[in-house]
């Protein structure tokens, strides 16, 4: 059948390694994953993993630069490890959980904070504050080697060369196996599919003309201007 205008196409994230490309089909993303984020947030206690989406178009792959978006005055950076998953996970235990990652990558989920508090306050939906265009810069994807490379190891921010986020892996209050499980008992999980893990404490501004440069356990970065 003819369609009325080109198919779009799926983004590509390229493989470490490799010629292959990642066909990105959905964006999922996990609120309040770290204790002191959530702390930070104005939540204290351990609850089930809670998701919201990105649109797969949002995706930016190792951007040098970024525009600031239009309708806010508050940007936020939050730095987050990357799951990407290569078969198809329904109702899923933590070992098929883990049998379905093929790779993790670095991440940004930046986030229009204004328009997410003002929606928050009127019980209003907040996608518009976290799926707006090119709001979700992302490295090359790493294929896993094993679990610790994901259960472990260090992440990190910074916005002009000033250090606002770092964590451990290991601090996840749900580790991305265990997030992968909870999220494939509300969705049909399949190869495609990207799930930012959430982000540790520091959340901050960022303004026009600040330099963001991220790092995963050394091996993963990003490095941008906010224009």
């Amino acid at each position: 059948m003819t369609t009325l205008f080109p198919e779009p196409k799926s983004p590509l994230i390229p493989i470490l390694g490799s010629e292959l490309s990642f066909p990105v089909r959905r964006v999922y993303c996990v609120g309040r994953n770290y204790a002191a984020h959530a702390q930070e947030m104005g939540h204290d206690e351990r609850e089930l993993p809670f998701f919201f989406s990105k649109p797969a178009d949002s995706l930016v792959v190792e951007p040098k630069s970024l525009p600031y978006p239009p309708m806010t005055s508050e940007l936020h950076h939050e730095v987050e490890l990357v799951i990407a998953i290569n078969k198809e996970l329904i109702e899923a235990d933590e070992h098929q959980a883990a049998d379905g990652i093929y790779g993790y990558a670095l991440g940004i989920d930046l986030t229009k904070r204004d328009m997410q508090a003002e929606a928050k306050q009127k019980g209003r939906p907040w996608d518009l504050a976290k799926g707006f265009d090119q709001s979700a810069p992302i490295s090359s994807i790493q294929p896993i080697a094993s679990l610790d490379e994901i259960n472990n190891g260090e992440i990190r921010l910074s916005v002009n060369q000033e250090l606002k986020q770092e964590g451990q892996l290991s601090d996840m209050i749900w580790s991305p196996a265990e997030v992968i499980a909870e999220l494939s008992k509300h969705v049909t999980l399949r190869a495609g599919d990207l799930i930012f893990t959430g982000t540790p404490s520091g959340v901050g501004v960022v303004e026009r003309g600040d330099k963001i440069e991220a790092t995963l356990n050394q091996e993963l970065n990003l490095d941008f201007y906010i224009e």
